[in-house]
């Protein structure tokens, strides 16, 4: 074996580079359409499984055709936009979030059946009220 046949020229490294980053990208997508294709619970499993057999006898074609035609959905946002535990959720967030204004005789009332229950002392019941009255 000669020297010659163990290395290669800068030119022959950069070429085999730049087709090594197209086939790890070509690849990315392609695994990239797999996953989007497995979290879009909008399809049916025939509809799935007819884009598996697209994407896998003709992968790079098959990812082509997929980001044309799907590529616009994103599975994330369609299923939290369409259910109906994502808004509750999101009103329940908000009336917890947002603090309601009591008037200084409803804190009053509070902290008083607090010390009425033995929850709190007599000085923090007057904390409580100063607070209130402030």
């Amino acid at each position: 074996m000669t020297m010659d046949a163990i290395t290669t020229s800068f030119g022959d490294v950069l070429l085999w580079s730049f087709w090594l980053f197209i086939w790890l990208a070509a690849l990315m997508v392609w695994l990239r359409c797999l996953i989007h294709l497995f979290q879009d619970y909008s399809l049916s499993g025939w509809a799935k499984a007819g884009w598996v057999v697209l994407l896998v006898l003709l992968p790079w074609l098959g990812a082509l055709i997929y980001i044309i035609a799907r590529g616009r959905r994103t599975p994330d946002g369609e299923i939290a936009e369409t259910t109906p535990a994502h808004a509750d959720q999101e009103r329940n967030i908000r009336h917890v979030a947002v603090p309601r204004s009591t008037s200084p005789v409803e804190q009053i009332a509070g902290a008083k059946s607090l010390l009425d229950s033995g929850t709190i002392t007599q000085s923090e019941f007057d904390t409580l009220k100063a607070k209130a009255l402030a």
